[in-house]
């Protein structure tokens, strides 16, 4: 998003509108797979981990919320590449602390929320890829 000066206005708020959605949903993930962790005495290393990275990625996910804000108000992405790398870095963050929390709970889960994670991004990549402008529309 962002790269192409030549993306249609439209499909660019709707990527915003995306991010947001993305955004606060990894929050709200953030908030209650933390929230076992804020009374329980000793952690054990995938709780630890689970909290660092959910401590880092959520202060930073409410910043790209907060910017997602102001771009859909201006009806244009910004070009920053700090808001690019902060995107990288705590939509990460976030899939590495839900990985640990479900770690945490069992192995299998965290196995199971790697798997699903990975899956979920080249989804989304494929679909977004898939409907750039420059593509044409295929028949199926």
């Amino acid at each position: 998003m962002g790269d192409n000066d030549d993306a249609d206005p439209g499909q660019e708020q709707e990527w915003l509108r995306e991010s947001d959605l993305i955004n606060g949903g990894l929050i709200l993930i953030g908030v209650y797979m933390v929230q076992p962790f804020l009374t329980a005495g000793l952690l054990d290393l995938s709780a630890r981990i689970c909290v660092v990275a959910f401590s880092v990625s959520i202060p930073l996910l409410g910043a790209l919320v907060l910017v997602n804000r102001r771009e859909l108000s201006q009806h244009r992405a910004t070009r920053s590449r700090l808001v690019v790398w902060a995107r990288v870095v705590a939509q990460n963050l976030a899939l590495v602390g839900a990985v640990a929390g479900f770690w945490h709970i069992s192995w299998i889960a965290g196995v199971g929320m790697l798997t699903g994670g990975l899956m979920a991004v080249s989804v989304h990549a494929a679909g977004y890829l898939g409907l750039r402008p420059d593509q044409t529309p295929t028949a199926q």
